[in-house]
């Protein structure tokens, strides 16, 4: 039976208490096989928006690159973006937090010198350096990322404030290269590359500067999550929930573990929080 035909008669749910809810994208509100949002989640979150809720995007994605929320994009309150170094609410800038100068050359100047790709994400546009194809191969290809296709060149990306790196190299190797750059931290996501930002520009931080924006008490957050860039939210939010489709890192940090993005994780979650 079609999942909405089931669902047509469910009721919203009065609750005490209103939460701000914030989603990560990849493989918590879209599934990695289908590279769609779940019908499931676009009726766990309008039932949600319909109890009074607030709905929020944590991702690591820069703006230019999130193509796939079109079935919830009038749900959406606001956007942490770029793990927390760009957070806005319409038009309105709320929060930008760049890279210092000195370790973003650094790190651009050891891939092209390494060979390694990187996507560094300026204040306004984004340059990809894909030297062996690896970036068009897991973006393109296995996330199903638009959009690349309109990255700046290299240098003239490197004018601006930076805000975030994405560079292609083992865990090991960032393990070395980011004690060169301590001003900076990593989330690691993906076994082929990490994001990296500025210290003090995470999702967890991006959280509870939208939420001071609004006015909301961080006790009624809710942070959904499936990767290592999602652990500061997770960590930070009133109520952690880790995707069933999670790292184990990420599940020993979460208050609760769903079930996966492709077997209603979104909607399970916040019916066990009863507020759908």
């Amino acid at each position: 039976m079609d999942f909405w035909k089931k669902m047509r008669n469910f009721a919203p749910k009065l609750t005490m208490k209103r939460y701000a809810l914030f989603f990560d994208i990849d493989g918590t509100l879209v599934s990695f096989k289908t590279h769609e949002i779940p019908a499931s989640t676009i009726f766990a979150l309008t039932q949600a928006k319909a109890n009074g809720h607030k709905v929020f995007i944590a991702t690591g994605r820069p703006p230019l690159i999130i193509t796939n929320l079109g079935a919830i994009e009038h749900l959406i309150d606001g956007y942490v973006t770029i793990n927390g170094a760009l957070c806005f609410v319409g038009d309105e800038v709320v929060r930008c937090k760049n890279i210092p100068h000195d370790a973003a050359r650094l790190v651009v100047d050891d891939a092209q010198q390494k060979d390694y790709g990187v996507i560094v994400v300026g204040e306004k546009d984004v340059a990809v350096l894909d030297p062996h194809g690896e970036v068009d191969r897991v973006f393109r290809q296995e996330i199903a990322v638009e959009n690349l296709d309109q990255a700046k060149p290299i240098e003239d990306v490197m004018q601006q404030r930076i805000l975030q790196l994405t560079p292609f190299f083992s865990a090991d190797y960032e393990r070395e290269l980011m004690a060169r750059i301590p001003s900076c931290t990593s989330g690691r996501w993906h076994p082929a590359f990490t994001d990296v930002t500025t210290k003090g520009a995470d999702k967890g931080e991006g959280m509870l500067t939208m939420a001071a924006h609004f006015g909301l008490d961080p006790q009624y957050t809710m942070a959904f999550g499936d990767g290592g860039n999602d652990a500061s939210m997770i960590r930070t939010a009133g109520i952690g929930v880790a995707m069933g489709n999670a790292l184990d890192s990420l599940k020993k940090e979460a208050d609760y573990t769903t079930t996966s993005v492709d077997d209603d994780g979104v909607l399970n979650a916040l019916r066990h929080y009863n507020l759908v």
